[in-house]
């Protein structure tokens, strides 16, 4: 099961590489040609618009798999294991609820663009939508996972906390504790000093 998540996280990591490698060339290209040569190239701005739109979709499936979104987690950290459990049963709850609220209404909007084509690229409308259908099962997939361990006791205290903080946050709490400890010792050696 590791191997097949593994891969598909692989596949759709070169999915967001090659749709954003491929956007900066055409987009590129395209502002060359406008201004260079008074022309451009009429398709690259629906594929640009397309690629970005799957490459945000994918993208949102591959952060919340590595607990990536934004999130604030001062109240959750504070509450008991039990506390803990059932704040993110809920949230995962709420979660699944708006992934299948995305899903209907993106497969009606798919239903809907099958008759629609783009008019630079001719390419349906439903492949446009079809982007919130893979979201909104590939997220579901990750909460009920993530919901499953939670249930069976396998989850630890800190998948409990659904956030990932940065590096950055991480290095200036660090940096915060460091310089807390030498204010301790400075203050330690100040009142051994005076006796």
């Amino acid at each position: 099961m590791k191997s097949i998540e593994k891969y598909l996280m692989q596949i759709m990591n070169t999915i967001i590489v090659v749709s954003l490698a491929l956007m900066v060339i055409m987009v590129f290209s395209n502002v060359v040609l406008r201004y260079a040569f008074n022309s451009g190239i009429t398709s690259s701005e629906e594929l640009s618009r397309f690629l970005f739109l799957w490459l945000i979709f994918i993208g949102a499936i591959v952060a919340m798999k590595e607990s990536a979104h934004l999130g604030v987690d001062s109240l959750i950290a504070r509450l008991p294991r039990s506390g803990k459990i059932a704040c993110v049963l809920l949230s995962n709850a709420l979660m699944l609820w708006c992934c299948y609220l995305f899903f209907v209404g993106s497969w009606r909007q798919t239903i809907v663009g099958l008759g629609t084509d783009m008019p630079a690229t001719g390419i349906s409308m439903a492949y446009h939508y079809a982007t919130g259908l893979v979201m909104s099962v590939g997220i579901g997939v990750i909460l009920i996972s993530n919901s499953w361990r939670i249930l069976s006791g396998k989850a630890t205290d800190a998948d409990l906390i659904q956030i990932t903080e940065s590096e950055e946050v991480e290095s200036a709490d660090e940096a915060q504790d460091e310089l807390a400890h030498e204010a301790k010792v400075s203050a330690t050696k100040n009142r051994l000093g005076d006796k």
